[in-house]
């Protein structure tokens, strides 16, 4: 079977980079930077990943520089192609490049580009790139801001790029990807999504053995699939579903997590009310991962109550989640990831029971796309397959606190009054969220723009301006409705007051969204509730955006009169005083604020 070998260097999508070379028909297997040359013999091609250090930054990934020398045909990605010219004596330098990006094609008879466009749109990631390229190497492309955006050895086989052809941005990235795999590695297409489901049951059935599996069920479309996956694997006498009602639920969402699984005939789900637990456990902590970790921590505890209430013995019993790639990714999970967020279903209690074999991931390789395959070919109705997406602590993560009030020096930055012009306000905001920028997590301020007429496309352009040039930006929201004058931050913690009036407002946008057709034409609409008040109240922002993988992702550019109409309609709730929607891709935004 043909076989491509990512290397793993710390990059957000090292295994995104696999999961799009087995689209391809490919089989692709993510290994660690620490693997010896020798081990990677039967590959026909190497990938490289991106990462979120510099090459010459202390503790930056290294890889075995022997496999420069396997004859095997190599593309380095980002931090791959920055340090495929470094070790073969290259230079690198200063040079910051996020978003969407105009590259254009130098080399034209390049195989590596055969059959696109001389110019096309590419996807950066990165602050450090080529300046010199190694002797033997000739560029192949290049960007208004890097020289040396694409380069090769044809003789050596060893192919970089700077951009990031895996993500979905890329607007011929599979294209190139394809002309690496099946073009220069000459690989034949030998593997399908079908057996790889059957590896997956095979390894649930060898890891559970004659035990039984306690599955926690969100009701999201990761646990919906694990539940099915696993009833159907083991048969329902053998996995009990347990759906916690955490008190982050959107309204009356446990209610119809459990009326959706009795419609599908499970019988095997069972809800537990736990909404006291988890506001004690969150307690008056403010900051994001303070939060996070304190109801990951808390999902465990309940769970060992429920299987306490319910009497089932440990030695018969395995934990199992629903857990997919991007949560531990973003978690830090691989060797040299950056942590982006803590996921309920990766603080430390859940990493000792993995290492104590007590839990069960059987969809922990794959990305949202994928899962939502699987869940069809298990025969799964699209109503539940194609929800949006809820994340775990639910409007936990939704409802962003504060410690005190706090007064922002950089409010009047001459960079961004420079960048949005005279037609545009422009503002920063004294809150924080987080974000993901070269890899590497940041925690920094968004920027308020106030427009007379919005056009996303021309904001859409500023936003990527803005968190470029200015370092403290990781954000940009449009104001839609209400006084952005006179905002202050002010201390606020999670309470039932405050979960509540954010579910009105989550409540109202998603029925606005169905009662226009528009629910499925976003991949989530998340509402966010920000201490930032004026004389009316708090600060609601809208965050529909469009996704496949949840590793990247583009701000939806829903129709204006609605977005308009939806935006009066939530500023009319008691204790909203503003609000705005976040022109924001991902990254430097993460699709949640905290």
């Amino acid at each position: 079977m043909s076989q491509i070998y990512v290397i793993d260097l710390g990059g957000q999508y090292a295994h995104l980079i696999g999961n799009r070379v087995r689209r391809l028909g490919v089989y692709a297997e993510v290994r660690s930077n620490d693997c010896k040359a020798s081990d990677l013999q039967d590959a026909q091609g190497i990938i490289l990943s991106g990462g979120p250090k510099g090459v010459k930054e202390e503790g930056a990934p290294e890889i075995d520089h022997e496999i420069f020398q396997l004859g095997k045909p190599v593309l380095g990605i980002c931090y791959g192609h920055q340090m495929m010219a470094h070790y073969l004596g290259g230079e690198i330098g200063t040079e910051r490049e996020y978003g969407f990006t105009d590259f254009n094609i130098s080399k034209k008879d390049s195989q590596l580009f055969q059959g696109l466009d001389a110019k096309q749109v590419v996807w950066n990631n990165h602050g450090d790139a080529v300046v010199k390229l190694p002797i033997g190497f000739e560029k192949t492309g290049s960007t208004e801001t890097c020289e040396f955006e694409s380069m090769e050895n044809v003789e050596q086989k060893l192919y970089g790029v700077q951009f990031h052809p895996e993500v979905s941005h890329s607007e011929h990235g599979m294209k190139l990807l394809e002309n690496f795999v099946l073009g220069i590695c000459k690989c034949e297409k030998d593997w399908s999504i079908a057996n790889f489901r059957e590896r997956i049951e095979q390894e649930i059935k060898d890891y559970v053995g004659a035990q039984k599996v306690f599955l926690l069920v969100s009701g999201g479309v990761d646990s919906t699939v694990c539940f099915a996956l696993l009833n159907q694997v083991l048969g329902p006498e053998r996995v009990y579903g347990l759906h916690v009602d955490s008190g982050f639920m959107r309204q009356d969402e446990s209610e119809k997590v459990k009326q959706m699984f009795a419609e599908i005939g499970y019988d095997n789900l069972h809800i537990y009310d736990a909404k006291n637990n988890f506001l004690k456990a969150v307690g008056s902590a403010t900051e994001p991962e303070e939060k996070r970790r304190a109801i990951g921590e808390e999902f465990i505890r309940v769970a060992a109550l429920a299987t306490s209430d319910l009497e089932l013995d440990p030695a018969e019993w395995i934990l199992a989640q629903g857990t997919i790639y991007p949560d531990t990714i973003e978690s830090g999970g691989s060797k040299h990831a950056d942590r982006i967020k803590t996921h309920h279903n990766r603080v430390d209690g859940i990493q000792k029971l993995i290492a104590a074999g007590k839990l069960l991931e059987p969809i922990k390789d794959l990305y949202k796309d994928e899962v939502r395959e699987l869940g069809i070919k298990l025969g799964l109705p699209e109503e539940m397959i194609y929800r949006h997406p809820f994340p775990g602590p639910g409007l936990a993560v939704r409802t962003l606190c504060a410690q005190q009030n706090e007064k922002l020096k950089i409010k009047n930055d001459p960079t961004l009054i420079d960048i949005v012009g005279p037609e545009i306000s422009a503002q920063i905001l004294p809150v924080k969220s987080v974000g993901v920028q070269g890899d590497a997590r940041s925690y920094a301020h968004p920027a308020l723009l106030e427009v007379t007429e919005i056009d996303w496309d021309k904001l859409g352009k500023v936003s990527v301006k803005i968190t470029n040039s200015i370092r403290e930006v990781n954000r940009v929201l449009v104001k839609l409705a209400g006084d952005s004058e006179n905002l202050e931050l002010q201390a606020a913690t999670l309470t039932e007051d405050r979960l509540d009036l954010l579910r009105v407002a989550d409540q109202l946008f998603h029925d606005e969204l169905r009662k226009a057709g528009l629910y499925h034409e976003v991949w989530q609409a998340p509402v966010v509730l920000v201490p930032l008040v004026n004389e009316q109240g708090e600060t609601i922002v809208l965050r529909p955006i469009n996704s496949t993988e949840a590793m990247t992702a583009n701000f939806a550019k829903l129709p204006l009169d609605f977005v308009k109409k939806v935006a009066a309609k939530i500023l009319n709730l008691k204790g909203i005083g503003l609000v705005a929607y976040d022109i924001t891709n991902k990254p430097p935004g993460t699709i949640e604020w905290e």
